[in-house]
């Protein structure tokens, strides 16, 4: 059998213009229509057609880059530069712009702000197209790593062992210098020592002000890399990261809203992220649902009471897992509304002793008589003071969302949010190689962040519709 040799010599290796360079069905088509379909002025980016000055890089063609070059995992300057030499879709994309990594890197962080409101323009015309509807929408949140090393995060703990350490080497050196003045021995190298006294010093200066802008600040670590990350601990050991917030919506689990966050936990954020994507969507939705690391009840009693939530308890998950309530667990016990009191399963009533106006709940104790004589003493409770038992000031809120959860409509919302919104962070992390973010600051994670999510939309988008009529759609037709 022949083989099939290509020729390198051969004078038609090309077309003789760069736009017969792509099909006119290839996807990157989609992605010049896209960024030729926002609105510029309303981004924040200044288009000067007769500019006076130096000349620059057309924005437009910037960002059809990084976009472009992000949906295909390609975020570094440097490759995203030598895509502009080599691959023909990158050559059509920019019309041939050859841009060197320093000012691909230069217009991101220049222009973090404003790609942060790309994403927002692309929901808006996933509306206009009726692929989004916004009456259902699904929350959660993913850790994902920052471009800074966990050895490099500090907490209060640290900065006090390696302070501890530090005091201890500086008065051994100060004691071996002070010795080698004393006996004026040779053999020592009295410069040596002082200059290991100095590392000392310099590195006691840094830890101290590491602790100082700790004591200041209400995060409990700080990394020196990158300020804005936080102390993350995922399935693959604890790391310095970010908590990554999606919200998609129901219809086909489009993207409505996206943002970075330098908390670790997913509690309190609830109600923040259903305002933002009401901003977005500039209507309210009917139903939002997440999973129970949302579960905050003052943070949720603060949602618009419109809005049915949809999201089981800590208590309701553990029952799930199989770990079954005990005879005596607090949901065993009435509460009677006219007395204010509860009565336990052997009929003994608990009553009102005070409130704590902290965690707004409030206590009630069994007699420590009755608890005493009870059969069930040891097991229910141990205290000689008597059974306790704890109200929160949002129990019927509480109460009221276990039952929309149970409800037969609750568990459908709640299962197709696994299908809705755990896909966006499957895509991000797997097809666009983006478990870590490359850029360093909240700033300018949330702005790389905000091009993985336009990204998942856009390629939703050209599965949903196809790729000539997007492009056909994008273009005003």
């Amino acid at each position: 059998m022949a083989y099939k040799l290509g020729e390198r010599a051969q004078l038609a290796l090309l077309p003789s213009a760069i736009e017969d360079y792509v099909s006119s069905e290839d996807p990157v088509r989609v992605y010049d229509a896209f960024v030729e379909a926002l609105d510029f002025q309303e981004l924040g980016i200044l288009l000067q057609e007769n500019k006076a000055g130096a000349e620059e890089y057309y924005p437009k063609a910037m960002l059809k880059l990084l976009i472009y070059g992000y949906s295909y995992g390609i975020r570094s300057s440097r490759k995203l530069e030598r895509a502009c030499h080599h691959n023909l879709s990158f050559i059509w994309l920019t019309g041939g712009l050859k841009p060197d990594y320093r000012t691909i890197a230069r217009f991101r962080s220049k222009n973090k702000e404003q790609i942060k409101k790309v994403l927002k323009q692309c929901v808006r015309l996933c509306i206009k197209l009726d692929l989004i509807e916004g009456n259902t929408l699904f929350i959660d949140g993913s850790p994902f790593r920052a471009n800074a090393s966990i050895k490099n995060t500090w907490t209060k703990e640290r900065c006090q062992k390696h302070l501890k350490k530090i005091y201890e080497n500086i008065d051994r050196i100060v004691e071996e210098s002070e010795n080698l003045d004393e006996e004026e021995k040779d053999q020592g190298s009295l410069v040596k020592v002082k200059e290991e006294l100095l590392d000392k010093e310099i590195l006691k200066k840094k830890i101290e002000e590491i602790a100082t802008t700790l004591k200041e600040s209400p995060k409990k670590s700080h990394n020196i890399i990158d300020p804005d990350c936080v102390k993350v601990n995922g399935a693959r050991g604890t790391y310095a990261g970010y908590n990554a917030q999606i919200v998609t919506d129901e219809k086909n689990g489009l993207i409505v809203h996206s943002e970075v966050i330098d908390h670790s936990q997913d509690a309190n954020k609830f109600n923040d992220q259903v305002n933002k994507a009401i901003g977005v969507l500039e209507k309210k939705p009917k139903v939002v649902s997440a999973d129970s690391g949302y579960e905050s009840l003052r943070d949720l009693e603060k949602t618009d009471k419109d809005i049915m939530i949809v999201m089981p308890s800590q208590r309701q998950v553990q029952k799930e897992h199989g770990h079954p309530l005990s005879e005596f667990d607090k949901e065993r016990f009435r509460y009677d509304s006219d007395r204010d009191e509860y009565i336990c399963p052997e009929g003994k009533s608990l009553k009102y002793i005070s409130y704590d106006p902290r965690k707004q709940t409030k206590q009630y104790r069994a007699r420590a008589s009755e608890c005493k004589r009870c059969v069930h003493f040891g097991i229910c409770t141990r205290s000689p003071k008597g059974r306790i038992v704890t109200r929160s000031k949002q129990e019927k809120l509480m109460q009221r969302l276990s039952a929309i959860y149970q409800s037969s409509i609750g568990q459908k919302i709640y299962k197709l949010r696994g299908q809705k919104v755990e896909l966006p962070f499957g895509h991000i992390k797997r097809n666009l190689s983006a478990e870590q973010f490359l850029l360093r600051g909240k700033a300018k994670v949330n702005a790389e962040f905000s091009i993985f999510s336009t990204c998942f939309n856009i390629a939703r988008m050209m599965t949903l519709i196809g790729i000539p009529t997007l492009i056909l759609k994008l273009n005003g037709g």
